[in-house]
């Protein structure tokens, strides 16, 4: 009888957001190994951000993505992995897909990725600390740029900003840091527009917010079954 290959599937590789280690991150990993999905969380501490901090160069961060990436492929014998990127870890996995200079460093790493999943990401941000990375992302891989790339952008329903109560006043403020206004509704600290990107599969998850410690988040059973869906 002729032997059938079964086909790899490609590696989930689960990236923290800003200032967060891989910690919070295996839960996920679990949950997407229990749907028989490879998952490996990218071996972050909280402190290896603090180079990064006040807009400098993300790239320890992207490093340490790309040895990972790298090591699972070679494990798995895969030719893709997904990256599956928390906050502000979706913008960095954009630039980390990019052909050009950044910080005189090409990362160059779409060919080695099929799907970029992007949980509560701020896409898009007026705060003045995020503009030298995303001005760069955006002005660069604008929108879902790469058509051989599945973009899907996951956000939060779960807060509408105002400034009734401490809870919906930090929303306020968050949101209207990020778009420039406040009434809107997100998942308590990025607002569902800023977390959408033109051409992607985009989707608010209702009563989900930004930060494991809030209670239902993205990492959460329920809404990893939506998401895991896509991968």
């Amino acid at each position: 009888m002729p032997t059938v290959t079964q086909a790899v599937s490609n590696p989930n590789i689960i990236l923290a957001g800003y200032l967060a280690g891989a910690t919070d991150y295996i839960p996920i990993a679990q949950k997407l190994q229990s749907k028989n999905l490879s998952a490996t969380v990218v071996p972050l501490k909280w402190w290896d951000w603090v180079p990064t901090v006040g807009g400098r160069s993300i790239a320890p961060i992207l490093k340490k993505l790309d040895q990972t990436v790298n090591q699972e492929l070679e494990k798995s014998g895969a030719s893709k992995v997904n990256i599956i990127a928390h906050s502000a870890g979706g913008w960095l996995s954009r630039i980390y897909l990019g052909d050009r200079p950044y910080y005189d460093k090409v990362w160059n790493a779409r060919s080695k990725v099929a799907k970029l999943v992007c949980l509560g990401t701020p896409q898009r941000s007026l705060e003045p600390w995020s503009l030298p990375n995303l001005g760069f992302v955006n002005d660069n891989y604008p929108d879902a740029f790469y058509d051989d790339i599945e973009y899907i952008c996951v956000a939060g329903n779960a807060v509408q900003g105002k400034k009734s109560t401490p809870k919906k006043w930090l929303a306020y403020s968050s949101y209207e840091l990020t778009i420039g206004q406040g009434d809107v509704w997100g998942d308590g600290i990025i607002p569902i527009e800023a977390a959408y990107l033109d051409g992607a599969k985009n989707m608010a998850i209702d009563g989900v917010y930004h930060s494991p410690r809030s209670g239902k988040w993205y990492g959460s059973q329920e809404v990893v079954d939506i998401w895991a869906e896509y991968l």
